[in-house]
């Protein structure tokens, strides 16, 4: 049974925890030529400058259960359309912590991100996901996102 989830903004002392949780970003089959450290690596790099430097426009968020423990987050950055010139919210990063999966942190992370938007007058949410996380996939499908474009990749 799930427990009762706050959505919050993260705070000071909450570094450490999600620093230590982004280990979950590379929690499914990673393509072969993408190791899961990569990933993580990259993902920690850019944790540890939002709690130093955050940038203009980004927010983190964390789900946190009844006695207080992070159960989740989601790292949400303003980004800039490509075609458009116009800025709107992008999801940088989700994070369910292990053992809480299929149990609505996922859902209220994206609740809140989507509220964020709102409150930014964004009139979109973008998000990446790589084509092998397919949980991932799958709650983005249940809540509406459609894919936009594909990259493609090729190793030379």
């Amino acid at each position: 049974m799930s427990e009762p989830l706050t959505v919050r903004s993260a705070r000071a002392e909450d570094r450490d925890v999600v620093l230590r949780q982004a280990a979950r970003l590379a929690s499914f089959e990673t393509p072969a030529w993408r190791p899961g450290e990569e990933i993580v690596s990259g993902e920690r790099r850019t944790l540890a400058r939002f709690f130093s430097d955050p940038l203009e426009g980004e927010r983190l968020l964390l789900a946190v259960g009844e006695a207080g423990a992070v159960r989740g987050f989601v790292f949400l950055e303003t980004v800039e359309d490509y075609f458009t010139q116009a800025r709107h919210g992008h999801v940088g990063m989700l994070v369910v912590s292990e053992g809480f999966e299929g149990q609505g942190v996922g859902s209220a992370l994206m609740r809140a991100a989507e509220e964020w938007g709102r409150q930014h007058d964004f009139d979109r949410l973008s998000l990446n996901v790589f084509a092998t996380n397919h949980r991932a996939l799958e709650l983005y499908h249940r809540l509406g996102y459609v894919p936009e474009t594909l990259r493609f990749i090729k190793l030379l």
